[in-house]
């Protein structure tokens, strides 16, 4: 397992949304970690990453804290996301962009449990960065088939 350089991710388009999905899959938040600010039109979330970009080893794998930040926001809307408590996990399973008025659009969260988060936008304008040095996880993120 290597040591990666911290991720910095810019996505101004729905392809380049799918390398900030890739990145966040998997990733584990609290519901006190997701800000949404009105009157600066943004939404920000804090994230422990699952660092897929480092491969896995006998130790496991590694988890970053990173930030992801939604700008031009015009709205928020919840589905099966509860606001509190502020303490409560979330897991992040994909990002998608459903186009609307081009360039606008909605970026979807997509949470484990069937949860999401739809984020009217006014164009894709999202930033994903690495906040804090990795560190070593035992638990590797595995998923039931079929």
């Amino acid at each position: 397992m290597a040591d990666s350089a911290p991720l910095r991710l810019l996505a101004e388009d729905a392809e380049d949304l799918k390398v900030i999905s890739a990145a966040l899959q998997d990733a584990v938040a609290k519901i006190g970690d997701i800000n949404y600010e009105p009157r600066a039109r943004r939404l920000t979330i804090a994230v422990n990453r699952f660092c897929w970009e480092a491969g896995t080893g006998r130790s496991g794998g590694q988890r970053v804290r990173a930030a992801l930040q939604i700008g031009g926001v015009m709205g928020v809307q919840a589905r099966r996301l509860k606001r509190e408590p502020k303490d409560a996990v979330v897991e992040l399973l994909a990002l998608d962009f459903e186009p609307g008025d081009a360039p606008g659009g909605k970026v979807l969260l997509r949470f484990a449990g069937g949860a999401d988060l739809a984020v009217e936008v006014e164009c894709v304008e999202a930033v994903l960065a690495d906040v804090s040095q990795p560190w070593t996880t035992p638990r590797e993120p595995r998923h039931e088939l079929g």
